[in-house]
């Protein structure tokens, strides 16, 4: 086995504004997990974090953090090399647990305009009244699809494809370069 880490898509990459930055988020291991309502408990207990279930909420527990994005399914988040799946496969619950860590990368917005950057092209709102911390949401940006998560009164961390992930990039650094609110 290679002890070499893969590169990641936007290694390297920075940009922003006085008011807002807009940089590659660190790599994480991420699963995309699926289930009935009867298997929360279980699949709760071997991945030790809360799977949260009410609409557009997450859950975190060290470096772990549970995505609500649909009445059953989540995304899970954690420190690179983390096997989520393995932690699943603890559980007899029936269920789908999905690697998708080489599959998905992420961008951190943060500053003052973090929201007005993540704005020009989300058509969510996401005022900190509307979307607090700890919101999250699997939405639109510009023309692609991508899960919202709001870290902080001035921080998001916008998870999409890797494909998708230079687009993103471009887009963000562009709408924080053209904010002035």
């Amino acid at each position: 086995m290679s002890d070499l880490k893969p590169r990641q898509p936007l290694d390297g990459r920075a940009a922003g504004s006085a008011r807002v930055s807009v940089t590659p988020a660190p790599d994480a291991s991420r699963l995309s997990l699926r289930a009935r309502p009867d298997a929360l408990a279980a699949l709760s207990k071997a991945l030790g974090i809360a799977l949260p279930v009410k609409p557009k909420t997450s859950a975190g527990k060290g470096a772990r953090a549970a995505f609500w994005l649909g009445p059953d399914e989540w995304l899970i988040l954690d420190e690179p090399g983390k096997d989520l799946v393995a932690e699943c496969a603890k559980s007899k619950a029936l269920h789908s647990a999905v690697d998708i860590s080489q599959r998905n990368t992420a961008v951190t917005v943060s500053g003052k305009n973090a929201e007005g950057t993540l704005s020009a092209g989300c058509p969510q709102n996401l005022s900190v009244d509307a979307f607090p911390v700890g919101a999250v949401s699997r939405t639109l940006l510009g023309k692609v699809e991508v899960i919202i998560h709001r870290t902080g009164v001035e921080a998001f961390r916008v998870e999409c494809w890797r494909s998708f992930s230079d687009y993103v990039f471009t887009y963000l650094s562009d709408a924080a370069r053209d904010s002035v609110a």
